[in-house]
């Protein structure tokens, strides 16, 4: 029995021997990590309108200018009535989103603004206000002012038209 028991332990530890032994060539992390973070949405609205007020037209063409404070200016063939000066106002937008986000800002080029007799009047040179990055509680609030480019004669009336203000992140 010994001798069998020898032999065996004998046979059992070759087998062991002659066993390759193979070094691991791959390696893995037991818990990989992944995440999303969902962003507030970038918003924009518009509480004041981009309001020229009252003018007199003549038979030379000319200009309104409203800065962003609300100040407007005419060039040669406009008049601007002091007495009755109308409801003047550079445009007011409200942007809210992620706290201190920078965004991008675009503003239409021109749009025609119309009358009800299909009158027309070009409203372009857009400018504004905005530092386009968001507050530390992610709100900004910026005004734009334009010129307004008054024809020769122009036909009275109010004349009226809207234009594209687009914010993105960047």
């Amino acid at each position: 029995m010994k001798k069998v028991t020898i032999i065996l332990t004998g046979v059992i530890l070759m087998s062991i021997a002659s066993l390759s032994v193979k070094a691991q060539n791959t390696a893995s992390v037991p818990e990989a990590q992944a995440s999303a973070t969902v962003i507030k949405p970038i918003n924009i609205e518009n509480p004041v309108i981009l309001n020229f007020g009252n003018l007199i037209s003549s038979s030379t063409a000319g200009t309104i200018v409203l800065d962003v404070n609300g100040q407007r200016n005419a060039s040669a063939g406009v008049t601007l009535p002091t007495a009755i000066p109308g409801n003047v106002s550079a445009a007011q937008f409200n942007v809210s989103g992620e706290n201190n986000a920078h965004y991008a800002l675009s503003i239409s080029e021109s749009v025609n603004l119309e009358n009800s007799s299909s009158n027309i009047m070009v409203l372009n040179n857009f400018q504004h206000n905005a530092t386009r990055i968001l507050s530390g509680t992610g709100v900004e609030t910026f005004n734009v002012g334009g010129t307004l480019n008054v024809l020769a004669g122009q036909a009275s009336g109010l004349y009226e038209g809207t234009y594209t203000v687009t914010v993105t992140y960047e």
